[in-house]
């Protein structure tokens, strides 16, 4: 059995690879930062077997490039976890060009394009499993986070769909829409990380991966991990504009 893993360097990803490692699995771990290659290294010394990719998941090529290196080297995917993601908290009009391009390219067409290919092979092979990172923050549409939410519920939206498509072919897609997970993606320092898990605010990079996969292997189409966050999203949608003004006031120094 195979997973290939993006975004495998650290947090989630590494998680879903440590955790899919144990299950019994011959891991891919694809990131573009080259420490992936030392996670890979360290999951082999466990006696698992692992190789990494170092691939900029923002190229329009990535999808393209990764599938043809996991085809040449025959290598067959029973497990795909699409978790590469970059977080932006910048208003449109003052995000660069260069920003807008590289969070729609990593997060909905890299994504896509990923789902695409590996799902015809494991169609032609009986079935597999397929995860996608979509985001707490789809029902969050607050200034600032436009472009981030908006990529992110792209993600949720194809997830379910593309799921019903490829069910009947044995290929099973899940969605993940995780709130507040203690890792690098926000910019916190470990000392709030720390304090967010304390309050409750936040989760660890391996209860997230746990439920996750857990969600996956019982063929669920979309959830949010933690149930005391799915009670909030009624709230969040419904936001009254005095609210969000509040929020953009108080926020608006964040951005960068």
């Amino acid at each position: 059995m195979t997973a290939l893993v993006t975004g495998a360097a650290r947090g989630i990803g590494r998680e879903y690879a440590r955790q899919l490692g144990a299950m019994g699995y011959s891991l891919i771990l694809v990131d573009k930062d080259r420490t992936v290659l030392d996670v890979a290294v360290g999951i082999e010394a466990s006696g698992t077997p692992a190789r990494a990719i170092v691939y900029d998941l923002a190229c329009k090529d990535a999808a393209d490039a990764i599938h043809e290196d996991v085809v040449s080297h025959g290598e067959k995917l029973d497990v795909l976890v699409n978790n590469a993601g970059e977080f932006s908290f910048c208003d449109i009009t003052r995000a660069t060009e260069e920003t807008v391009e590289r969070l729609i390219t990593l997060h909905d067409i890299t994504l896509t394009k990923m789902n695409r290919l590996f799902a015809q092979d494991m169609t032609s092979r009986g079935g597999g499993h397929i995860l996608n990172m979509s985001s707490y923050s789809i029902w969050m549409p607050y200034p600032g986070v436009a472009l981030y939410s908006a990529s992110k519920a792209y993600v949720k939206s194809f997830s379910v769909a593309f799921s019903k498509e490829v069910r009947e072919n044995g290929v099973f897609v899940t969605a993940v829409c995780p709130a507040g997970v203690a890792t690098d993606l926000y910019g916190l320092s470990p000392r709030f990380q720390a304090l967010g898990l304390k309050l409750g605010f936040l989760i660890t990079p391996e209860a997230c991966a746990r439920r996750a996969l857990r969600a996956l292997f019982r063929h669920r189409r979309c959830i949010v991990p933690d149930w005391w966050n799915r009670i909030w999203i009624p709230i969040l949608t419904h936001l009254p504009n005095w609210a969000e003004n509040i929020i953009r006031r108080k926020t608006l120094r964040f951005q960068k």
